[in-house]
């Protein structure tokens, strides 16, 4: 008997125990119990510092939660409930999972305000946080950049006013009539002198130097110049007038530009210099070598589409899809050219005298463009062509569908972060205006508070309560942007 009695005291002491040790948290209306031994697995976090707060008064216990029930002993959070039920799991698996529809910078700062450690969020989900942050910052980026266009600092010089007025007309063709006009016209040049690169080369449109060779006509020669003059003063202005000259030079697009008119003037130096130096015959390749860079300008029109970039970028999140693309094409070429060497050897009249030069048909086959020159004659080198040729189809429609769909998941996002941009801007000019209304409200709250009378100050009073004011809230409720409450 005595040691069925010892039992149920020591179940009445782990019991006694367990309540001393527990605490209630209530979270947005959901109510959790937690014990000591799995919050003092990090007793960095706030639900950890709840154990010992009681001791420490009020004080301690406010400075936790937003409040405390005494009868209860529950803790009072006003936070998103969603988000905390991820957040627990860290004091029983030792990890955290987002759960989908939350967004990530909300969910970070609700991490932060537990106390736990973003090193505790899986990988996958430390993705969409980074991405996320990246969308903000890029989003900041574009409201700073427009900001910066609308303000005028009156503490800056006249030349510094200059070189903005100057980049933002060159740079920015969406800020002025005057700057799109500017960039029809860069766009229109460009054309201009890619046809005129083109139409050169056509016999019947050059003519005879005294030598006896033929040479571009002089009137396409002249709208080259022009071409090559507006692209230099182009150049050159968009050199002064930026910010930042290094960065600048070494942008890929500007090396293009540099490229597109640095032949023109290399070549107009060797012609007339060159002959003093060289042969005339080396000065001629030299310069014909250099003419051959004219086709660089083409790529200057990526800097007025933003298609071309898009696909630009698309490219470059691809490069594992064009690897694999490459990978495959490299392993078939290789086999394919290989058997069909082998397998035409038999043939009298074959056309594969080599595995190397067999690679040019395997390549011409894998991609399906068949130009005929080389092509098998016994039945089973055709049976290896349309082996190679199911093959090379297949390993290129392969890669495909990944390529597109970064080129329509880039080009979507633009546009969302060319709207959200706007977005922010119109949230800051609401802003704007409801703080400017506000003040005005306690001017008129003001004058009514000291007594004045009349139908004056009641006609004011009554426009300050129309329907063209916004309700605002107090004053002490601070106006926050979407961008900076995400932040």
């Amino acid at each position: 008997m005595a040691g069925d009695f010892r039992f149920p005291d020591a179940d009445t002491d782990m019991t006694e125990r367990n309540e001393e040790t527990e605490i209630v948290v209530n979270v947005g209306g959901v109510r959790q119990v937690f014990y000591s031994d799995s919050l003092n697995q990090y007793p960095e976090t706030r639900l950890a510092e709840l154990l010992n707060c009681l001791s420490g008064g009020y004080d301690s216990i406010f400075s936790l939660c937003d409040d405390y029930d005494p009868g209860k002993r529950e803790f009072y959070f006003d936070r998103d409930p969603d988000a905390f039920k991820c957040i627990i799991d860290v004091y029983y698996f030792g990890e955290i999972h987002m759960k989908k529809g939350i967004c990530p910078i909300c969910f970070k700062n609700e991490m932060e305000f537990w106390k736990v450690d973003l090193k505790f969020l899986d990988d996958c989900c430390k993705t969409h946080l980074s991405e996320k942050k990246e969308e903000l910052e890029e989003i900041a980026r574009r409201v700073q950049l427009i900001l910066d266009d609308l303000g005028v600092d009156a503490s800056e010089s006249r030349w510094k006013r200059c070189q903005k007025y100057i980049w933002k007309f060159l740079e920015k063709p969406e800020s002025s009539y005057p700057a799109r006009v500017i960039a029809v016209l860069s766009f229109l040049f460009i054309l201009i002198s890619s046809v005129v690169m083109c139409v050169g080369t056509i016999p019947d449109m050059q003519v005879v130097d005294a030598e006896g060779n033929r040479v571009e006509h002089p009137t396409l020669d002249s709208i080259e110049t022009a071409c090559i003059g507006w692209f230099t003063m182009e150049y050159v202005l968009r050199l002064i007038s930026s910010p930042n000259k290094l960065h600048f030079a070494l942008s890929f697009m500007n090396i293009v530009d540099v490229l597109a008119i640095l032949p023109f003037y290399v070549s107009l130096t060797l012609t007339h210099l060159g002959a003093k130096l060289m042969e005339l015959s080396n000065v001629q390749q030299a310069v014909q070598a250099l003419r051959i860079m004219r086709i660089a300008r083409i790529f200057k029109l990526a800097r007025h589409s933003s298609g071309l970039q898009t696909l630009t970028y698309a490219l470059k999140r691809s490069f594992k899809e064009l690897g694999l693309l490459l990978m495959y094409l490299a392993v078939g070429i290789f086999v394919f050219s290989a058997l069909g060497y082998t397998m035409e050897q038999s043939h009298p009249d074959t056309l594969f005298k080599s595995i190397p030069q067999s690679f040019w048909w395997a390549i011409i086959t894998m991609t399906t463009v068949g130009y005929g020159d080389i092509y098998p004659k016994t039945t089973l080198g055709k049976l290896n062509a349309a082996i190679s040729f199911l093959c090379g189809v297949i390993a290129i429609a392969l890669p495909i569908h990944p390529i597109i769909n970064n080129f329509v998941r880039y080009y979507n996002k633009q546009r969302v972060l060319e709207t959200a941009a706007k977005h922010e801007l119109e949230l800051m000019e609401l802003n704007s205006a409801e703080g400017k209304a506000a003040s005005s409200k306690s001017e008129l709250g003001d004058l009514a508070s000291e007594g004045k009378e009349g139908p004056f100050y009641s006609s004011r009073l009554k426009v300050s309560h129309s329907d063209t004011f916004i309700h605002l809230l107090s004053e002490e409720k601070h106006y926050r942007t979407r961008l900076q409450s995400c932040k």
